[in-house]
């Protein structure tokens, strides 16, 4: 167990008011926590401190060769008046898996959980109430030795901070336009498809901007290899209903681990639905369309939690999905989730996790 120092802010920020339009990472909150990393004394002085600026060489290493990860998780306040954290055990184990494969020195799961509910603890009446906001909690590791050489740092910093935060899209729930990127690539097998980092989501930029030109809102992206098979969007994975039956594609080394998205699994599976994890070719959607049996799609994430497709754009063919309306199975994953989240719903599965306790 951390033994975490917390020291308040003396200048407590002015917080947002009731009905206050939040949007998504742009305000953040008065504290956040830091964690150091020595080689040869690992993870130390975890403590939790105002909000402010942070100090770096110009040489730290995470400018030069991006040696850095991050992961996100949100707060919620139930009906209550009680804070809640959603699996926040899984962000844990993901970072871990992110860690290594980047060569940055894991963290405990439980020390990681306990990091979280420190600083969520020391802002709690940041967590917001208004119906379809949270607090975004953004946990991130940094390598910071000043050296400019190709090596895994042996200093890093590991730090959380807040944002209350509203709907990822500005449309919230209205399902969205999704752009099936044919000219550039995401990931492959064996590279950091899979890892949450910042390079694969700059190296996204250039499609998100092609299809926000064209009037789209999310870029799903394709394999690398055969370039024909659905991997997942920009800020989310995908899931389809066709004829019936739950298909996304499945983790391959080159899809991110989605948190929700095993949710979504899972609840899907207790409801009786079929749920493939599979491979599926854009010519497969584009054939279910035209049979009549591509039911819904949606993405999952959480950011936007779910959020429900209603076109999607593949070289020269626009499909319509459910005539741009959300879908009976992508509503009720929504409630589902979103009423375990703030406690309005049982929670069968063990999910929620209280911060105060």
């Amino acid at each position: 167990m951390l033994d975490i120092q917390i020291q308040k802010t003396a200048a407590p920020k002015a917080k947002p008011a009731a009905g206050q339009k939040l949007g998504f990472g742009k305000i953040f909150t008065d504290h956040m926590f830091v964690m150091n990393y020595t080689e040869g004394k690992g993870w130390h002085d975890p403590r939790v401190v105002p909000y402010e600026n942070i100090s770096l060489a110009p040489s730290a290493m995470v400018f030069h060769y991006g040696q850095e990860m991050f992961e996100g998780l949100k707060a919620y306040k139930g009906p209550d008046g009680q804070v809640y954290l959603f699996r926040p055990d899984m962000n844990a184990k993901r970072t871990n898996s992110t860690n290594d494969r980047l060569v940055i020195p894991q963290i405990p799961v439980e020390d990681f959980v306990q990091a979280v509910k420190a600083v969520v603890d020391v802002d709690r009446d940041w967590v917001p109430t208004e119906p379809g906001t949270s607090l975004y909690i953004r946990p991130f590791i940094i390598a910071t030795d000043e050296f400019l050489g190709v090596a895994p740092s042996k200093t890093y910093l590991f730090m959380i901070i807040l944002s209350p935060s509203g709907a990822y899209y500005e449309s919230g729930l209205a399902p969205v336009g999704i752009w099936i990127e044919d000219e550039y690539v995401r990931a492959v097998r064996g590279g950091i498809g899979f890892a949450k980092t910042g390079g694969n989501y700059a190296a996204s930029l250039i499609a998100q901007q092609k299809a926000h030109d064209a009037g789209y809102s999310q870029v799903l992206w394709l394999d690398g290899v055969d370039r024909k098979y659905i991997e997942e969007v920009g800020a989310m994975n995908i899931f389809f209903k066709i004829d019936g039956k739950v298909v996304t594609p499945a983790l391959n080394g080159s899809i991110l681990p989605g948190i929700t998205r095993n949710s979504v699994i899972e609840l899907c599976k207790s409801w009786g639905y079929e749920v493939q994890e599979r491979k599926i070719s854009a010519d497969e959607l584009l054939q279910a369309q035209a049979d009549g049996t591509l039911e819904e799609v949606f993405g999952t994430g959480t950011a936007a939690v779910i959020s429900p497709v209603g076109k999607l754009r593949y070289k020269d063919d626009v499909m319509s999905i459910n005539g741009g309306s959300i879908g009976p199975l992508s509503q009720k994953l929504y409630d589902t989730i979103t009423g375990i989240q703030l406690g309005i719903l049982p929670d069968e599965k063990g999910w929620r996790i209280k911060v105060g306790e």
